[in-house]
């Protein structure tokens, strides 16, 4: 459902534009409206702002989701300027959602690494714009949720920590079970990438640690 909504506005540049998102909505850059992808969010309150910066989605105030289409992925000069401004501005979560088809995936690893281990951004594959809607209204009612009560606000917000651990899983050849534990023991994905061999292998395990290492590392030709 589409609508108007008097929103609290944290500031007004593109890269550190932010919005008071009130539980039940999601507010959306104007930009993708009558979007496949808008069409598709279902059960939640639906909000058109012009002043949401280089953020497409936010389903709560403290998250914004920004959207790597097909084409972003193959040709990810922008994209990646979007991403680094935001990276500067720091002003809410990152979650960068990037369509993973048939087409582009080939180029997925490629902006994985960019986010992850230069943004320190959480990134996560979608193969189309239905499963995006559907995870983003699944953020709307667990994150606001969760925000909007002081007993929860300790927790772990689920479908955030689900996106972090398969974006952990991308690792080639790290599986869900040392993923989990690489994320119990360092928390982040900035604490991983700093992690040498040897604080690896104490988590998942020689080779597995090698793996990871040689992961980070060839982002930077090291």
């Amino acid at each position: 459902m589409a609508g108007n909504l008097n929103v609290f506005s944290c500031t007004q540049t593109p890269e550190r534009a932010c919005m008071r998102v009130p539980f039940g909505h999601v507010l959306i850059n104007s930009k993708w409206q009558n979007s496949e992808l808008v069409s598709a969010i279902q059960g939640v309150n639906v909000v058109f702002e012009d002043n949401l910066g280089y953020i497409d989605f936010h389903p709560a105030t403290h998250i914004g989701v920004v959207y790597a289409t097909e084409a972003d992925l193959v040709s990810q000069a922008s994209v990646r300027r979007k991403l680094a401004k935001l990276r500067k501005a720091n002003k809410v979560q990152v979650l960068v959602l990037a369509e993973k088809t048939g087409s582009s995936s080939q180029y997925y690893q490629s902006l994985q690494k960019f986010v992850v281990m230069e943004l320190g951004f959480i990134i996560t594959p979608v193969p189309t714009q239905t499963e995006a809607a559907g995870l983003i209204a699944q953020m709307v009612h667990t994150e606001n949720k969760l925000e909007s009560n002081p007993f929860c606000k300790k927790r772990k917000h689920k479908n955030l920590d689900e996106c972090l651990l398969g974006t952990v899983q991308c690792i080639p050849k790290l599986g869900g079970v040392k993923a989990r534990k690489l994320l119990e023991a360092f928390k982040s994905l900035e604490a991983i990438n700093a992690a040498s061999v040897d604080e690896l292998t104490g988590i998942v395990g020689k080779s597995s640690a090698q793996n990871i290492r040689n992961f980070f590392d060839s982002k930077h030709g090291t």
